[in-house]
């Protein structure tokens, strides 16, 4: 992975309190060419955490010639809390993470029966590594900024408006726009509904 994906540090995930765990991980820096990245499964959930756990069984066993980057892929997004814009690390891929390794059957035993990773991504038997246009396309994803809004609201439903003009009014959403952080509510104004658009922090649920 380049810089730009290095920058990725924290993932937050529950059950572990205020804690934020690596999701990426560099073991060794020091990767031969014949190192490829590999795909596992791992519990839903708790993919930091299970890096973290591989990281440790990687130093246990000697194998940091073998084993050089654990990464759990995320891109950064926008969410409304409490009325508050905040930016979260979301994963790309869950259930999902990636290691740079030298595949020999050492190696992939090691990683195999590491607690929550429950096997690799491959045809058949053999895990596959992924392609330079694939491990290029998940840089692009790590290293851009995510700039859309996640909410939990949805069209069709009622709401109440906290801010502006139309403050304390009840409406229902007609359209939601998570690229730029608004929202489109029909707004019943002298008997009649009318579209009125405003931000997502301007709205809550009823």
């Amino acid at each position: 992975m380049d810089d730009k994906a290095k920058t990725q540090t924290a993932v937050d995930e529950r059950g572990t309190g205020k804690k934020k765990i690596p999701g990426h991980i560099i073991i060794n820096e020091n990767a031969p060419e014949e190192a490829k990245w590999y795909v596992v499964h791992t519990s839903s959930g708790h993919e930091a955490r299970v890096a973290e756990t591989l990281r440790q069984r990687v130093e246990t066993m000697g194998l940091e010639n073998k084993v050089f980057e654990v990464l759990v892929p995320t891109q950064d997004r926008v969410v409304i809390r409490s009325g508050k814009k905040a930016t979260v690390k979301e994963k790309i891929f869950p259930g999902y993470m990636i290691i740079k390794l030298v595949m020999d059957d050492p190696t992939w035993l090691a990683i195999r029966t590491t607690p929550g990773i429950t096997g690799f991504v491959g045809a058949g038997k053999t895990p596959t590594p992924l392609s330079e246009a694939e491990v290029s396309n998940i840089q692009k994803f790590v290293s851009t900024p995510a700039k859309r809004f996640k909410t939990r609201f949805t069209t069709g439903e009622a709401i109440k408006i906290t801010d502006g003009p139309f403050s304390d009014f009840l409406g229902t959403i007609d359209d939601i726009d998570e690229e730029k952080g608004k929202v489109k509510v029909l707004v019943s104004i002298f008997g009649r509904e009318t579209p009125v658009e405003l931000d997502l922090l301007q709205i809550t649920k009823v």
